[in-house]
């Protein structure tokens, strides 16, 4: 395809002025930044990856108001914008977009889909996953902390979050700890073995100080 941004750095930046600290566009500079170093080991599309790093959340915070798939709202955006551009290209964008969450399908089918879900997983671990967990949490007003072995994973994996209860520990459990076998291509999981153990450090440090065993 065209080696050329369709959308610049500067004009997505204007598509993120809602955005909370957790997926504000510090996070899409660092997806973005991530994906152009796998896509480049990957041998993927780099016109297809920027552009959809690029997207990848806009709108976000108006579909979790309106209680819908934040990806699948923004890969219809990205649609829109991009509509001049060949359909198969687009088709490409919005698709890598559409399947970046981690709970909800589709499932990426294409090399540029799978390097943009892996870029995205990977700013949720390691000290950036750590930073972004408690910055969530502080924001929602959730506890420091939670004894792991309070925690069914089963049961939050059946019913979902519950609010009320929901720590930064839990999001450790229930999801961030699980993200390294997520992964698709081999410089995103070679990336993640260095960020899952600092992360799994942090934890069983926290579990430790708040237990007075350190």
């Amino acid at each position: 395809m065209h080696d050329r941004l369709v959308i610049t750095i500067e004009q997505a930046l204007g598509l993120y002025g809602d955005a909370d600290s957790v997926h504000d566009f510090d996070h899409i500079k660092r997806v973005l930044a991530l994906a152009e170093r796998i896509a480049c080991a990957e041998g993927a599309d780099l016109s297809i990856v920027r552009t959809a790093a690029l997207l990848h959340d806009w709108g976000r915070a108006e579909a979790e108001l309106q209680g819908v798939d934040h990806a699948a709202e923004a890969a219809a955006r990205a649609r829109e914008f991009l509509s001049a551009q060949p359909a198969d290209w687009v088709d490409a964008v919005a698709h890598a977009i559409a399947a970046h969450r981690f709970r909800t399908e589709p499932e990426p089918g294409t090399l540029e889909a799978r390097v943009l879900f892996d870029a995205d997983k990977l700013d949720a671990i390691g000290a950036i996953g750590i930073a972004r967990a408690f910055a969530y949490g502080g924001a929602h007003n959730q506890r420091l902390w939670a004894p792991w072995d309070a925690i069914d994973r089963q049961q939050w994996e059946r019913q979902g979050d519950d609010p009320a209860t929901h720590t930064p520990v839990h999001e450790f459990v229930v999801k961030l700890s699980r993200l390294k076998d997520r992964l698709y291509t081999r410089e995103g999981q070679r990336i993640a073995k260095a960020r899952h153990r600092y992360m799994v450090a942090f934890y069983n440090r926290l579990d430790a100080e708040v237990r007075g065993e350190m």
